[in-house]
């Protein structure tokens, strides 16, 4: 689970954190088309797709896994850099 919550965070654009509490190895299949779908047409031509249908993974993860992405707040770990200089020669 927590590989699958590291998945996710490019397509939320937010840190997930795994609280399932479910451990071990899963398999399952799912496709989150609507955040990578094809590309868009060219200029001034037709798209063959219906984008409006493509599933989103607010949409798959309740539907066919039976999990739930939810928004919190909570304190979360930063690197603070004060400050930045070239090594000297010894």
């Amino acid at each position: 689970m927590a590989a699958l919550a590291k998945t996710l965070v490019p397509m939320v654009r937010r840190t997930v954190i795994d609280r399932t509490g479910l451990a071990g190895y899963f398999d399952a299949e799912f496709d989150f088309v609507a955040e990578i779908g094809p590309p868009p047409p060219p200029p001034g031509l037709p798209d063959p797709f219906d984008r409006a249908s493509f599933l989103t993974v607010f949409t798959v993860l309740p539907e066919q896994l039976g999990l739930k992405l939810q928004s919190t707040r909570a304190p979360v770990e930063i690197v603070v850099i004060d400050s930045v200089e070239r090594p000297t020669p010894d």
